[in-house]
């Protein structure tokens, strides 16, 4: 009996030994913006060594204005990156071969900011006003349509000086980053019109190409399992390994600012989702029919070739855990 027990043990030291000296398999992640704690779980999973667990070897990379993520993504220069799903609907109608297959965000944070002191209060209340945005932005199309609304677009040049500057300022801005700032300059808290009260329901999504998604798909899920463990940890437990590693990452980040980030994705279940089906086990997850109803959207504004897409064409959940 002691030289199977001494066997056993023999065994499973030599199954650990080979599983240590097996090299890990190197991801690339693009990130859209600088290292924020809107990238909070990834950088969670990184510092809490999570992603080794699962045998990889993950690099985060910063972004910015000109992070181009798709592309990166689409020709292999990096395996993953942080986009949003209405331009990447745009991107892949276009021919990009790349596929969402997680989400950040059950809600992308882009919304109106709107000053303390301004009369509008609701989307109607935005008549006839100016407003700081990318003239691009399918938000304000759709605003348009579905309130009929007539509108003046200033281009924005992702600062709040001219918000600051112009209490009837209305400007594009990041739920989670563009508030903090706009009260740090000496601004009273901003009011908030987000896309997801309109009915814009759009995803903070995971992108990779679909050469990636085709040859590593063990990756792909060893990479969600730690993901979503990242996210979880972050939101419900101490974010301090994050937040040493973005300060590492980008020296703008303050403790003050982060800990306000990451508080406002906690109240607004930004990770998480709200509703019903909200919760820990949502982390990462994406909905076909959310899918159907924004590619039905942006095809209503135009934007998008009717039928070109569907949601089984754009999205998968099968590297979900």
């Amino acid at each position: 009996m002691k030289k199977l027990l001494l066997l056993a043990f023999t065994l499973a030291l030599a199954t650990a030994a080979r599983a240590a000296d097996k090299p890990l398999t190197k991801v690339t992640v693009q990130l859209d913006w600088v290292a924020e704690p809107e990238h909070g779980g990834l950088y969670q999973a990184l510092a809490r060594g999570f992603f080794r667990d699962e045998g990889l070897d993950v690099t985060l990379v910063p972004g910015g204005p000109n992070a181009f993520v798709m592309p990166r993504v689409a020709t292999g220069q990096a395996d993953i990156g942080q986009a949003d799903s209405t331009n990447t609907l745009l991107q892949q109608a276009e021919g990009l071969p790349i596929v969402q297959f997680a989400a950040v965000f059950q809600d992308d944070p882009s919304g109106l900011l709107v000053n303390a002191g301004s009369p509008v209060r609701k989307f109607e209340d935005l008549q006839g006003k100016s407003i700081i945005a990318r003239p691009e932005w399918a938000f304000l199309k759709f605003l348009q349509k579905k309130y009929g609304l007539t509108v003046s677009v200033v281009p924005q040049n992702f600062s709040v000086a001219a918000f600051m500057g112009n209490k009837e300022a209305i400007q594009q801005g990041y739920f989670i980053a563009e508030p903090y700032h706009i009260v740090k300059a000496g601004g009273q808290m901003p009011r908030f019109l987000s896309t997801w009260d309109a009915g814009f329901r759009a995803y903070a999504v995971l992108i990779t190409n679909h050469k990636f998604a085709r040859e590593h798909p063990a990756e792909l899920k060893a990479f969600m399992r730690a993901y979503v463990r990242g996210w979880q940890d972050y939101v419900t437990g101490d974010p301090a390994p994050a937040h040493v590693a973005l300060k590492q990452a980008n020296s703008n980040n303050t403790d003050e600012f982060m800990k306000f980030s990451r508080q406002m994705i906690i109240d607004e279940k930004l990770v998480t989702g709200r509703g019903a089906g909200g919760g820990l086990s949502q982390v990462g997850r994406l909905d076909p029919a959310r899918f159907t109803t924004q590619i039905k959207q942006l095809e209503d504004l135009g934007i998008l070739p009717a039928g070109k897409l569907t949601a089984a064409s754009v999205m998968t959940t099968e590297f979900l855990p």
